[in-house]
């Protein structure tokens, strides 16, 4: 049978008909019949084409406010600026704007104070001996519609601190150490985040040295030591990486960890800021391998006690230091979270009495993150990390034991300019943890807790992980932290000062929104230890 082409056209038309009309028309019906059937949802029973799509909407919600309608200044935990704070260092190894800043100057907040002369760039006291080889890239063509990009090859500075002005944690243990990049790594678990991250991530810091990485209460992995960088190694409630299968603490496992040699310190986790409780994983998270580092059972949920077991009290924890410390000879520090003024009273007194204590103290503040926690605790339970290390620092004073510790910051100290004022509210080191992230991928999705983070960095998924190509990445994280210590040492220069570590409270100032200005050091209260706003 032969077709005209007449014929060819009616049946292309019939198609088409189909596909534009027909198909939609049954599938509409199809939902409206269903919808109108079910009973859990009022709006989809009563409306069921306009519910939908109702749904759609408030289903996509946060992309659309993420990348279309917030402001660049507006979105939270992290804003699209202070993402670009960390994207742009780590990819093109520059944080260079043109025309002026977003901030909103009308706003009470603290600022570094200018000196009349400031440094010179020669007069800055940074190490800059040993050139690093890193990748950055440059771009090529940039239009609306395109974007071409070229990795390249570049010889980078590293902006460590000098030998003289290198902070020593635990001067007197038997193995102290000394560190010489002003900001680390904050407490990320092989477990929350995958393989490929912690690599990337390891391989990175390594490159850039004088830092350091914490693993995160989910103990050391062979990932967290696949570069060449210090590690600081989290001991939590739950004791992974040191316990027994019964859950008892193994020190056998604790000597084993201390004889890395990239292993330089401990530290137990009382509290972190966004869950002062224990920490939690979920179940399709618990692999094989991740259990057997942790000594759990495999692909079964993981709930960490609040607090040790080990310790209820200032004087035991000391004990419990004391001992870790003399079987060691690492460093032995705590993190916490402050709730009041008063928090730090009965350690910095027992400090005094003693003698005995924590080489460092980790202060995390209540706008920290984490993988996984309860909103509650987010949002209302410990104080932001201001007020938490002046309480902190002033407490330490207070007893005459601040020069027995070792001072460290966390909670979205991504910048320079945010480090400079934690410094000079009394931290002598910065963590950061969420800015890592963002180096090797993170989209802020904020699906942390679901293992299926869509760009493979928290996430054991290997299908998802196939997204995060560990080489490229590690030098994002390489350039971000180089760019961040070099940032700190262009702010000194500006403060009047040739290093960091010289930044004081006298630097930072304080304006109301009212105009009026303090100096950092004439608002802090004497007696509560707080800074008076």
């Amino acid at each position: 049978m032969e077709f005209s082409a007449l014929t060819f056209i009616l049946i292309a038309l019939s198609i088409l008909v189909i596909a534009i009309i027909v198909i939609p028309l049954g599938l509409f019906s199809y939902i409206y019949w269903k919808d109108r059937r079910q009973s859990q949802h009022a709006i989809l029973r009563n409306y069921p084409l306009l519910g939908k799509i109702r749904y759609t909407a408030e289903k996509a919600g946060p992309e659309l406010r993420q990348y279309l309608f917030d402001a660049d200044t507006a979105g939270k935990p992290f804003s699209r600026d202070d993402y670009r704070d960390v994207v742009i260092p780590a990819k093109y190894q520059k944080n260079m704007i043109g025309f002026g800043s977003r901030r909103d100057f009308e706003k009470a907040d603290f600022y570094v104070k200018n000196a009349m002369f400031p440094k010179q760039q020669e007069e800055l006291e940074a190490d800059n001996t040993r050139i690093i080889d890193s990748k950055v890239y440059e771009v090529k063509e940039d239009n609306l519609l395109s974007r071409k990009e070229k990795l390249k090859d570049q010889r980078i500075q590293p902006w460590l601190l000098n030998d003289e002005h290198a902070v020593v944690i635990g001067p007197s243990c038997r193995q102290p150490f000394c560190v010489k990049g002003l900001v680390g790594m904050s407490a990320m678990s092989y477990g929350a985040l995958g393989e490929n991250a912690i690599t990337a991530l390891s391989k990175g810091i390594g490159m850039a040295g004088g830092s350091w990485m914490n693993t995160g209460e989910g103990g050391l992995s062979d990932y967290h030591l696949a570069g060449d960088t210090d590690i600081i190694a989290q001991i939590g409630p739950g004791l992974f990486g040191v316990r027994t299968k019964s859950g008892a603490f193994n020190w056998d496992l604790l000597k084993e960890k201390s004889e890395i040699p990239q292993v330089k310190a401990f530290e137990l986790k009382l509290a972190q800021g966004a869950k002062t409780r224990g920490g939690h994983v979920d179940a399709e998270k618990v692999t094989e391998e991740i259990a057997s580092i942790r000594n759990v059972a495999p692909y079964q949920e993981i709930d960490s006690p609040n607090r040790f077991n080990e310790f209820g009290d200032v004087p035991s924890m000391f004990s419990f230091i004391e001992q870790i410390r003399n079987h060691t000879g690492l460093p032995v520090g705590i993190k916490l979270v402050i709730g009041s003024p008063h928090d730090l009273e009965e350690v910095a007194s027992y400090m005094k009495e003693t003698g005995a204590g924590p080489d460092f103290i980790t202060v995390d503040g209540s706008e920290g993150g984490t993988g996984a926690t309860f909103q509650e605790l987010a949002d209302s339970v410990g104080l932001p990390i201001k007020s938490a290390v002046t309480i902190a620092n002033q407490t330490l004073k207070k007893y005459g034991v601040r020069d027995r510790v070792t001072l460290i910051a966390s909670g979205k100290l991504f910048t320079a300019d945010r480090i400079a004022v934690i410094l000079g509210m009394g931290a002598d080191l910065v963590q950061i943890a969420r800015a890592f992230m963002i180096t090797v991928g993170c989209i802020m999705a904020q699906i942390c807790h679901t293992n299926r983070c869509p760009v493979g960095v928290a996430t054991t998924d290997p299908k998802l992980q196939k997204a995060l190509v560990v080489d490229e990445k590690a030098y994002r994280a390489l350039n971000y932290l180089v760019t961040l210590r070099e940032s700190l040492f262009r702010i000194s220069a500006a403060a009047g000062v040739t290093t960091p570590t010289d930044i004081r409270a006298s630097h930072i100032q304080y304006k109301d929104e009212y105009q009026r200005v303090w100096s950092l050091d004439e608002l802090i209260d004497k007696e509560s230890f707080s800074v008076t706003l």
